[in-house]
């Protein structure tokens, strides 16, 4: 007989009942960076909350049908560079050792391959190591150093050396460049002649202007001379790669968009209008690798979707790839094979291998050990909307559960996200931080708001001194559309985000009046304490995005929320991790402190050994089950299952 579908239970929007609990991001559940391919096996990193956000690097053979995956490093040891805050770039593999940098102290310690116990290679001290490369002719380490030992001034970025040879001079460190304010992405040339690499100025982020430039190297790895090849002026280099035969290429957006180059060549490999980079916040980046001298493997996106392709070097042809995903990051190439992260609309992140010689695709290794069925899962679907003269393009997400639908004629309850960033952007790739709100009953817009990535370096530019005016009007437009649409309730429109993304809903929620409530994860409040405060890497970001500090100090006053808060006169909630630098607590707590005063409803929430981000498994389920409950008492809709119990004050 055939399979009769039960009717689904009648219930009000956010109010359902989900499989997609805040267990599930967290319990059997990991996020996955840093791929790369050495020696015939692939390694990656894990990040699990159920460690403690734990970082694991990761081992997996890949001759084997069933591969066996293996971790590296002993509990509770963990992975991860303070480098720039957000670190990356994190380990190397070669010569028999794996070397990778050590979160507790930020050192460098290697590992034998097949051994268990590190070692580690660079002294104790203030520094701060990201980028690592082999120089395996001279046997040594090149990478990205951040000095902090002075305290009464900001760190001092280098490229050093360090030695890997026997003997006394074992783990010395050497300074080969210095005197730009950052670098990153050293690269060996292949006949070990020339070293490249990128550095760049205050004020510029790596977005606005990085300089490629090329060392040459005498037998003993001396820096002889350097010289630019390519970017400065508002050009941003990106990814700068050596190819097997040692010919240079990079990422470059000096036609609008973030396209392939070979060096000494002003004609893209492939010219079209996709972006083939993302905006570098972490160092070990990589959207492109060599299978061979005469193929790319590349992903790349266009009207804010990744997408694989081949291209060949000596045509500059592109074939595109079929791959369910639809995000793409971390590519690694040798040989005939290439490996990747990936998601797609209702797939969890993976690794996954390409082999150039079948075509074929495998999956090494899933984020996440309880699979769930895709009838659960929403689907992105991108939309496009005017804000005065401008489009602006976004993500939306309608309430999706196999077992509930609303009474007739009501309409859900929207949650705006903004990215953080600001330059940053959103993908279509499974987020289970969205589907356990609309499997709860609202509905999402993910807005790439103007000054998002992945639509050309126009849009980017937008948001040069502009922020915290056109992302808010982006965001508001979004919701109002949506509204226009019949596919929001107009009472009920809400907005969170996180970092940059906090800042603007709390712009939002002051300068304007579409939103009924928000929630801000560790967001901004107060612009001028962000620019004093910060930390280096982005201690000169406003200038581009504000103004110049502090010689434009009135702007900074006039769109910090904190200076305006007689216009914030709706509900929010704040998480706030009390180690954060990048945004320091004081933040939150003083727009918390005024909308007590005020009488408005508001809740803090604080997590004592959160820094930038949450990654422990307590921080996220409360996360996201105290905003649930926030909004459940806000709107006074009855929950399937009782929230953490959070403090309001100023409820009714």
């Amino acid at each position: 007989m055939p399979q009769v579908t039960p009717p689904k239970t009648i219930a009000p929007f956010g109010s359902w009942a989900s499989k997609i609990k805040a267990e599930l991001l967290t319990s059997g559940n990991v996020r996955l960076s840093e791929a790369r391919l050495f020696d015939g096996k692939a390694y990656w990193l894990e990040s699990r909350p159920a460690e403690k956000g734990r970082s694991v690097l990761m081992e997996c053979d890949l001759g084997d049908d069933r591969p066996a995956r293996r971790d590296l490093i002993p509990a509770p040891l963990s992975v991860r560079s303070k480098a720039h805050e957000y670190g990356g770039g994190v380990y190397t593999v070669g010569s028999g050792y794996v070397y990778f940098v050590l979160a507790a102290d930020q050192r460098i310690y290697r590992i034998a391959q097949g051994g268990a116990v590190p070692e580690p290679v660079t002294p104790e001290g203030p520094w701060h190591y990201a980028d690592l490369q082999l120089d395996i002719r001279r046997n040594r380490l090149i990478c990205v150093q951040e000095d902090e030992s002075d305290s009464e001034r900001e760190a001092v970025a280098r490229l050093v050396a360090i030695d890997l040879n026997p003997g006394s001079n074992f783990g010395n460190v050497t300074a080969l460049v210095e005197g730009a304010d950052f670098y990153s992405n050293p690269a060996v040339s292949p006949d070990g002649k020339q070293l490249s690499f990128l550095q760049w100025h205050h004020p510029d982020m790596p977005w606005d202007a990085t300089e490629l430039m090329l060392a040459e190297l005498d037998e003993t790895g001396e820096v002889t001379q350097v010289r630019r090849v390519a970017g400065g002026n508002r050009e941003s280099i990106f990814q700068p790669q050596w190819s097997p035969s040692g010919r240079l290429y990079y990422v470059s957006d000096k036609n609008n968009w973030w396209n392939i180059y070979r060096a000494g060549s002003n004609k893209p490999l492939w010219e079209v209008e996709a972006e083939f980079a993302t905006p570098q916040w972490v160092f070990g980046m990589s959207t492109y690798g060599f299978l061979g001298e005469e193929r790319i493997f590349c992903t790349f996106t266009r009207d804010g979707r990744w997408q694989l392709a081949l291209l060949d070097l000596n045509t500059g042809k592109p074939q595109l790839l079929q791959h369910r995903g639809c995000d793409f990051e971390s590519i690694s190439c040798a040989g005939n094979l290439a490996v990747f992260i990936t998601s797609g609309p209702a797939d969890f992140p993976m690794v996954a291998m390409y082999q150039a010689d079948t075509g074929g695709f495998t999956t090494i290794a899933s984020s996440s050990a309880a699979p769930v069925d895709s009838a659960w899962f929403s689907r992105a679907q991108p939309v496009s909307f005017r804000e005065s003269d401008r489009v602006v393009h976004a993500f939306y997400y309608p309430p999706c559960n196999p077992r509930y639908t609303a009474p007739a004629g009501e309409k859900p309850p929207l949650i705006v996200f903004g990215h953080g960033g600001p330059t940053g952007s959103t993908s279509a790739g499974l987020n289970l931080k969205v589907q356990y709100w609309t499997s709860r009953g609202f509905a999402i817009l993910d807005v790439n708001y103007s000054g998002s990535t992945g639509y050309g370096r126009e849009y980017r530019d937008r948001l040069q001194d502009n922020w915290g005016i056109l992302d808010v009007e982006d965001v508001c437009a979004g919701a109002e559309y949506l509204v226009q649409q019949g596919l929001a309730d107009p009472e009920r429109l809400l907005i969170k985000g996180g970092s940059a993304g906090g800042y603007t809903v709390l712009a939002a929620l002051t300068f304007h009046d579409t939103f009924s409530a928000g929630a801000s994860h560790y967001g901004i409040g107060d612009l001028t304490t962000l620019a004093r405060d910060t930390h280096k890497f982005e201690s000169r970001y406003l200038d581009k995005l504000v103004g110049p500090w502090p010689e434009a100090a009135e702007v900074y006053q006039e769109r910090s929320p904190i200076n305006h808060i007689e216009q914030l006169d709706c509900p929010v909630i704040f998480f706030q991790g009390l180690e954060d630098r990048v945004v320091p607590p004081n933040q939150a707590e003083t727009m918390v402190a005024a909308l007590r005063e005020r009488g408005i409803p508001v809740a803090y929430i604080t997590f004592e050994d959160e820094g930038h981000g949450f990654r422990t498994a307590s921080s996220i389920r409360m996360a996201l089950e105290g905003e649930l409950e926030f909004y459940s008492r806000i709107f006074e809709f009855s929950l399937p299952e009782p929230g953490p119990g959070i403090h309001i004050d100023n409820l009714p």
